[in-house]
């Protein structure tokens, strides 16, 4: 599954990696927002078996968007901004 991006279309790309692979974003996307914009389908696997997560809260209240980025460890995906170049290992 895909999301569609309504809004703020003008914003610069940017590109990041997701598990080694190159993902574009626009200039003040989440992680969370670009990793599903992208198509990516979920941002971690969930340690107790059911499968990709794709976030629950939005707002950095829970651990369900949990990813590792290069140089800062375990981050929220839907609270982190997407930079150049920025590394995302998902869980």
């Amino acid at each position: 599954m895909t999301a569609t991006r309504l809004v703020d279309q003008d914003r610069p790309a940017l590109i990041f990696r997701v598990d080694g692979v190159e993902v574009p974003a626009k200039q003040g996307d989440t992680l969370l927002t670009a990793m599903l914009t992208a198509g990516l389908g979920h941002v971690r696997t969930s340690e107790f078996g059911d499968g990709g997560r794709a976030g629950f809260c939005w707002m950095g209240a829970c651990q369900d968007c949990w990813v590792v980025v290069a140089g800062q460890g375990v981050r929220r995906a839907c609270t982190t901004l997407v930079e150049p170049g920025i590394e995302v290992i998902r869980r």
